[in-house]
């Protein structure tokens, strides 16, 4: 059973998510990929973040460009706490979809990373797991232990 989900608005979208994947592979965290618009299937995405939580899915990664919706309408649909991811790409390389997800309404809120750095996401979900979860959390910390380049 999956722990995270990871999802996104486009197939063009994958490499940029391919990061998140990547960083909970190497948690050996759980987790289920898929690609979902909230424009052309608003409906299914509203039902997929409802019933989410009864998968056991407990924390979601969204990644959307331009507009952006999509990290917004999971949010709006469940209590998991949602991930935006920002892609980059467009006529404001990222910015439009950074301000879109970061500037969620009073009581839908939405975390948000960097621009395309859905690594960054996959370690916020991982620091939200490890609370519940001690080998997850020595893992975490041997991880912010080792030098990075």
């Amino acid at each position: 059973m999956a722990d995270v989900a990871v999802i996104y608005g486009s197939a063009s979208d994958d490499s940029v998510m391919q990061g998140a994947c990547d960083i909970l592979d190497e948690f050996s965290v759980a987790y289920e990929r898929s690609v979902m618009s909230a424009h052309r299937q608003p409906d299914e995405t509203a039902d997929f973040a409802r019933n989410a939580s009864l998968r056991g899915i407990k924390v979601i990664i969204a990644g959307a460009g331009l507009s952006a919706a999509l990290p917004g309408v999971i949010a709006a649909h469940t209590i998991l706490p949602v991930i935006g991811v920002p892609v980059g790409g467009g006529p404001l390389n990222g910015v439009d979809a950074l301000y879109s997800i970061v500037q969620m309404p009073k009581g839908i809120p939405v975390a948000t990373v960097g621009i395309s750095n859905a690594k960054n996401a996959a370690l916020l979900a991982v620091q939200i797991l490890a609370l519940s979860d001690e080998v997850l959390s020595e893992k975490l910390k041997a991880f912010r232990s080792k030098p990075k380049s």
